[in-house]
């Protein structure tokens, strides 16, 4: 054959070793969440890609069959077309005993690197820029090649099948979708600008409703305003007016007597309606809904749904209430602290210096993004920052009592009757920079 014919096979076989390198990476990296929106937008190819994916040992051992041969013929091929021409050339400079054996080399790297460059390296990035777009134009001839190969893939499948009985390797594959998965999906969407930084803590948020418990978001014992069953009535409307809530639980002496709980609307109604007196009685409360401090954050939106209620007392395993919890404290978690007025009370508040003053009744999900820090000790033993404090003291908070962990100091600054009301937390770094302005 002449050098034509020569340069004619090498570029086909090359051609040839380049496609099926890039349908291999393609068939690989397509991801099947865009797979089946092509699917559903009347794609029927990329059906046939996901199905390809769920079996794709015919393919992978066609793959390296075709690869393979092509490879092979090419080296077999090029060494006798090029290998005098490489000696002729090299002939102009050198002669010596080594002239054909330089030949030879010269001629193994030449087609080497086309294989390299054209038929690996190149076909695999571009097969990385679309994976499904190039997938689901690939996957008929594909087909094709997968059954002239049938017979040989068997048996090569056949004997890797043993092999990986023999050694116990699982080859199946895991196709779930977890939290991290997502996460990062969200995170690469906001730093690409398809998502902003809102709507990414809108979604990430959504998603610790399931690990959050009822404790992170609820109204504490402590801080929760209720009526006694026989209040007087100035005294109801004193602390409608002292504290704007939509609905007062009602006891019986103390808040772990919870008799239900009353409505301001329904007072409203009274007052409009110029009922001369208004008492708390059967007739204007409601039955509360009960739930353990255990449940998550989903699951207490499931009884809310269930029972058409948007407010619930909280009791923990002695049958004490531990807190209230209404629908609107789910939402401002999912919300955080977006569309909130800037004289409103804010948990945490960050000052000029780099410092953050955060109450002890900030969740601990609040505080490790506040304070981008991606986990901290034994995270399943508390719920708030003051929880955090007491885990890692090992003892009753006093004020100036002080924590460093993942580079920031947790400092003590308020205590309310054992309770931690306000942590100084100070990152080490800017903490050090700031003192040594101070002592400069």
């Amino acid at each position: 054959m002449s050098l034509f014919e020569h340069i004619v096979i090498v570029v086909l076989l090359v051609g040839a070793a380049g496609f099926l390198s890039l349908t291999e990476i393609a068939l690989a990296a397509a991801r099947k969440i865009k797979l089946k929106l092509l699917a559903e937008s009347g794609d029927e190819r990329a059906l046939e890609v996901m199905a390809l994916q769920q079996n794709s040992s015919d393919f992978f051992a066609a793959s390296q069959i075709g690869l393979n041969t092509l490879a092979i013929l090419g080296g077999v091929l090029s060494e006798g077309a090029f290998r005098p021409y490489f000696v002729a050339l090299v002939g102009l400079f050198y002669q010596g005993p080594g002239l054909d054996s330089i030949g030879f080399a010269l001629s193994f790297v030449f087609v080497t690197g086309l294989f390299v460059l054209f038929a690996d390296l190149m076909p695999k990035r571009l097969a990385m820029i679309a994976p499904e777009r190039i997938a689901v134009a690939v996957i008929r001839p594909i087909k094709v090649f997968i059954r002239l190969c049938r017979p040989l893939s068997w048996l090569l499948n056949l004997i890797s099948n043993l092999l990986f009985q023999l050694f116990k390797v699982d080859t199946r594959r895991d196709d779930k979708i977890t939290f991290d998965d997502i996460s990062a999906v969200v995170e690469a969407g906001a730093q690409a600008g398809v998502l902003q930084h809102q709507e990414q803590h809108f979604i990430e948020n959504v998603f610790e409703l399931e690990s959050r418990t009822v404790s992170s978001c609820m109204t504490t014992r402590d801080s929760v305003v209720y009526f006694e069953v026989n209040e007087f009535e100035d005294s109801i409307r004193r602390k409608i007016a002292e504290h704007p809530y939509s609905r007062f639980l009602v006891c019986d002496g103390d808040i772990d007597k919870v008799i239900g709980y009353v409505d301001t609307r329904d007072i409203l109604v009274r007052l409009l309606n110029k009922q001369a007196h208004f008492q708390l009685n059967e007739s204007t409360l409601r039955t509360v809904l009960s739930i353990p401090d255990t449940l998550t954050l989903s699951e207490l939106l499931d009884h809310f749904r269930a029972n058409n209620e948007k407010f619930a007392v909280v009791i923990n395993e002695y049958a004490l209430v531990v807190g209230v919890v209404t629908l609107s404290d789910i939402m401002v978690t999912v919300m955080g602290t977006w569309g909130t007025p800037v004289d409103e009370h804010q948990s945490i508040v960050q000052r000029n210096d780099g410092s953050w003053l955060i109450e002890g009744s900030t969740p601990v999900e609040d505080l490790k993004r506040t304070l981008a820090i991606d986990e901290l000790p034994d995270e399943e033993k508390y719920e708030t920052a003051a929880g955090f404090m007491m885990f890692m003291l090992r003892k009753v908070p006093r004020p100036a009592d002080c924590v460093e962990c993942a580079g920031v100091r947790f400092e003590v600054v308020d205590v309310d009757h054992y309770r931690i009301d306000q942590l100084l937390v100070t990152p080490l770094g800017e903490k050090a920079s700031v003192s040594g302005e101070q002592l400069g």
